[in-house]
């Protein structure tokens, strides 16, 4: 079955206290959306690759990647928000197959843990990349003016790539946004699909303050 992967990269340097998007701050000598193509790109040729991003940053982009080794994939328009840059993707796939989007600024997901969670999709309709939580977890009651505690074995913390059927994406993206609509897997969850997680890596970190920045240089170490 065909794969592809989506790879939103919509962000902006702010919390990084940077006016270079994160995307493209240096990670190693390369942009940070540069590792997780190439992380795409390893874990099997084959997989038909899209970048989202606004337009206005196609050029900078193609810029910045110029000299090095070519990873090929399609830039997609990004929308207004998380939700419409994903359905902007979607509705550029056609015929059947298997669709994993994920964060551009998760550069240190394995290549292994990407191939493994296909498989998995491919045999249960989906698969959701998620890890207990180390912390202990409160949650705020508005009827009791506080927190309560939450049993953390209970409690998983999602992480992309979130990977579905061409066909299920389809259908959930026909929707009209909802403030509920937290990530992918929920747009897929509001249709009635039961979601499946999988195990996934505290490695696989989210890039979003200058320090997760300094800690993915250690983890590429």
């Amino acid at each position: 079955m065909k794969k592809f992967a989506i790879i939103v990269a919509g962000g902006s340097g702010q919390r990084m206290n940077s006016t270079i998007p994160k995307q493209f701050l240096l990670l190693q000598g390369k942009p940070v959306l540069y590792h997780t193509l190439k992380a795409f790109h390893k874990a099997d040729p084959k997989t038909e690759l899209l970048v989202v991003l606004p337009v206005e940053q196609f050029d900078y982009w193609k810029s910045i990647i110029s000299e090095l080794p070519e990873i090929a994939h399609r830039l997609v328009e990004g929308g207004e928000s998380r939700f419409q840059s994903s359905k902007n993707a979607i509705e550029a796939l056609e015929g059947e197959g298997i669709v994993a989007i994920h964060d551009g600024v998760r550069p240190i997901i394995e290549p292994e843990l990407i191939s493994a969670s296909f498989q998995e999709a491919a045999t249960k309709g989906n698969a959701v990349l998620a890890v207990a939580s180390k912390d202990s977890v409160r949650f705020y009651s508005p009827e009791k003016a506080g927190f309560e505690h939450l049993n953390r074995e209970s409690i998983r913390l999602i992480q992309t790539p979130q990977i579905f059927t061409l066909k299920d994406l389809k259908t959930a993206f026909k929707q009209d946004y909802s403030t509920d609509f937290t990530d992918d897997a929920r747009v897929v969850e509001s249709i009635g699909v039961k979601i499946n997680l999988v195990e996934g890596s505290y490695r696989n970190i989210k890039i979003t303050t200058p320090e997760d920045l300094d800690l993915a240089e250690v983890l590429l170490t």
